[in-house]
């Protein structure tokens, strides 16, 4: 396992395939969404690696990179933009200049800042459902209740439930993963730390967020694909048609009869939409 030191945090990374330092094909970074980690970005990384050297990283907080210790916690610490900075600052650390960026769920949202901030960091990006949307103050707050809730129960044998990987991904998913998707997504989601899972629902649901995402996803400067899944419950599909409806850089593709994570329920349709957008052949 490799760690690099971001801001004072040991963020986890791994190459797909390993990188020699004299590699020379492009790079494409993955970022994962909210409770979870990079591992359920691997299969896709694994299916690009003949084009791409791919990154795969955990955001702070979440897998296996650590939380910032509580007496160092500042107010901005969940803010989506300095998330967005800590992927400058990996890109940094390694050396790297120019990236293909490729991000799900609430790292979509993160990538989007990115975009925006580090535009002449990017040749192209894919963003995976997400989406705009719009305030609503009753069910915002009873959201917050409820991710509360679940942030604060999440007893570590749960884990060791038979079923238990099944039922936590069903809202997730149209279509079935393969089991160790579902445990993986479990097991990161019960380790997330609990200050960065809990201020980061606050951050990416909130009324800040439907007055600043519109313009983010409006002025994103370089050729993006916005990727969506037909019954997605979590970013439902036309929020993110709307999206890429603010923006003439924007392409938009929706998955049919999947959930929130097309990449893992009809990988070679997302990676059909992928490798076209990209302009490459079969991945």
């Amino acid at each position: 396992m490799s760690y690099i030191a971001i801001n004072g945090v040991e963020h986890f990374y791994q190459w797909v395939p390993s990188r020699s330092p004299d590699a020379t094909k492009p790079v494409m970074v993955f970022v994962h969404g909210w409770g979870g980690s990079s591992r359920y970005w691997r299969s896709t990384a694994e299916a690009l690696s003949a084009q791409f050297d791919c990154l795969l990283y955990d955001l702070r907080g979440f897998g296996r990179s650590r939380p910032r210790p509580a007496d160092q916690i500042a107010k901005h610490d969940y803010d989506l933009i300095t998330f967005a900075d800590e992927l400058a600052a990996l890109l940094d650390a390694l050396g790297l200049t120019k990236i293909y960026l490729n991000a799900h769920s609430m790292g979509a949202s993160v990538a989007a800042f990115f975009l925006n901030r580090y535009s002449d960091r990017i040749e192209k990006a894919i963003l995976t459902c997400n989406g705009v949307f719009k305030y609503d103050k009753a069910a915002f707050e009873a959201f917050y209740r409820f991710g509360g809730y679940v942030v604060a129960f999440r007893p570590k044998w749960l884990r060791q439930i038979p079923l238990a990987p099944r039922f936590f991904m069903a809202r997730f998913l149209h279509q079935s993963v393969p089991n160790q998707d579902k445990l993986a997504f479990l097991e990161d989601f019960l380790a997330a730390d609990y200050n960065t899972a809990l201020g980061t629902i606050f951050t990416s649901v909130s009324k800040e967020a439907t007055e600043v995402m519109p313009r983010e996803f409006q002025n994103i400067p370089v050729p993006t694909l916005l990727v969506a899944g037909q019954y997605d419950k979590i970013t439902p599909a036309d929020l993110g048609e709307k999206a890429a409806a603010l923006n003439p850089q924007i392409e938009y593709v929706l998955i049919p009869k999947t959930g929130h994570f097309p990449m893992l329920e009809d990988p070679n349709t997302y990676l059909t939409s992928v490798t076209q957008f990209l302009g490459l052949g079969s991945a």
